[in-house]
């Protein structure tokens, strides 16, 4: 068995983007370590906020709580500021995750790799997916602090950008999905590129169909963020299923093409 350690910007992200891979791991007998850089301030702030809860305290509930079910062993947070999209005002702010110094942003990341002595670490692509500040922040501090632990076996999380076009493309021709929502998954994200990654730049599809039903319970847990957890805890279960059923990774060194696989083999 080994310790996988999932690194992610922002609660909800590890539910997204990873939540399945998390799952699957856990259930494998793998050790799980879940790291968040920030906190998550700058997200959608709900209205039931009780007398003295902050966004922060929410959000670290929630994470806390989709932590717990799917089996993550620990968690830990960096401690930095959201850095908020790209544009806007916090991406100047001194304690934003985006202006932290790479080296020291990295130490801490690594000396948790070292103290679980860490053999899979996953980041994101160089783009962060879809272009936000904090993700592409993650890419490079993930890959620095790999080099600093020793951590050879990394894995970039990102989505299939022709497999989203295709699942589009079948929701609009199934009447699932409206035509003209001016949606197109080639089209320029929050950074100006286009969201994930081609088909011919992945290396693994890692298959979690058995566990999307947690991985949805878990995006569930993040209620605060309607945008996000609203539109996911909403689609139809088989939607879901086919949207979810698989996680997309880069392997750092690995040949490609494409093929099944798993961060462990």
């Amino acid at each position: 068995m080994g310790t996988l350690v999932c690194f992610h910007a922002h609660p909800d992200d590890e539910s997204i983007a990873t939540g399945g891979t998390i799952a699957r791991a856990v259930a494998e007998g793998h050790r799980v370590v879940l790291v968040m850089a920030t906190n998550g301030d700058h997200g959608e702030t709900p209205a039931d906020l009780a007398p003295g809860e902050t966004l922060v305290d929410r959000r670290r509930a929630e994470t806390e709580a989709s932590a717990a079910l799917l089996g993550v062993h620990r968690l830990e947070w960096l401690g930095y500021a959201d850095s908020g999209m790209t544009g806007w005002e916090q991406n100047h702010h001194d304690g934003a995750f985006t202006n932290a110094p790479l080296d020291e942003a990295a130490e801490r990341l690594a000396a948790i790799l070292r103290d679980e002595q860490a053999d899979v670490l996953t980041v994101y692509d160089w783009h962060g997916g879809y272009g936000h500040p904090d993700h592409i922040k993650v890419h490079h501090v993930g890959h620095r602090a790999a080099a600093l632990a020793g951590t050879s076996r990394v894995f970039e999380s990102t989505m299939n950008r022709d497999a989203l076009a295709r699942l589009i493309n079948a929701a609009r021709e199934m009447g699932a999905m409206p035509g003209d929502d001016g949606f197109d998954p080639e089209g320029p994200a929050d950074d100006g590129n286009p969201m994930g990654t081609p088909e011919t730049e992945l290396t693994h599809r890692v298959d979690v169909a058995a566990f999307v039903d947690l991985k949805r319970a878990s995006i569930r847990c993040h209620a605060s963020q309607i945008t996000d957890s609203g539109f996911f805890a909403q689609m139809p279960d088989d939607a879901f299923a086919m949207a979810f059923g698989s996680e997309w990774f880069i392997r750092i060194g690995a040949d490609h093409p494409l093929r099944d696989g798993w961060l462990f083999e």
